[in-house]
């Protein structure tokens, strides 16, 4: 398992999986941060068209790029089904934002090879860099 400066130093595309074109969510301010950091932002909800100038996908299997990091921003009860795309997509690695956390979720990414990072914010933990 790579470290979290790591993972943020190897990782170039970041799927965001319940990114929000509402600028009030915390979805929105991370995902915006993360992409002035330099990252490539790919939107993942059924109920937008575009984010942050870009595509927003209705699922995971529909992106058509390679992913680094799986941000989720949904609450924990979906998780199992994220990590189990994620693993599917070949996703690199599973980041569980502040307040999302299932252990068992973690557990299975971990064994197919994902990097975990569980229950905190890319953001601080990019800032922290």
């Amino acid at each position: 398992m790579r470290s979290i400066p790591e993972l943020l130093r190897e990782s170039r595309v970041i799927a965001v999986v319940g990114l929000s074109s509402d600028e009030m969510r915390p979805s929105y301010g991370v995902a915006r941060y993360m992409q002035r950091a330099g990252y490539r932002i790919v939107p993942v909800n059924p109920n937008e068209n575009e984010v942050l100038g870009e595509k927003a996908y209705a699922r995971l299997e529909d992106v058509p790029e390679k992913i680094d990091i799986v941000d989720i921003f949904r609450r924990s009860i979906f998780v199992p089904a994220i990590v189990d795309s994620a693993i599917r997509l070949g996703a690199k690695a599973i980041w569980m934002q502040e307040g999302v956390f299932d252990e068992p979720s973690a557990q299975i990414a971990q064994a197919a090879g994902l990097d975990v990072v569980m229950n905190r914010c890319i953001l601080k933990d990019h800032r922290a860099l």
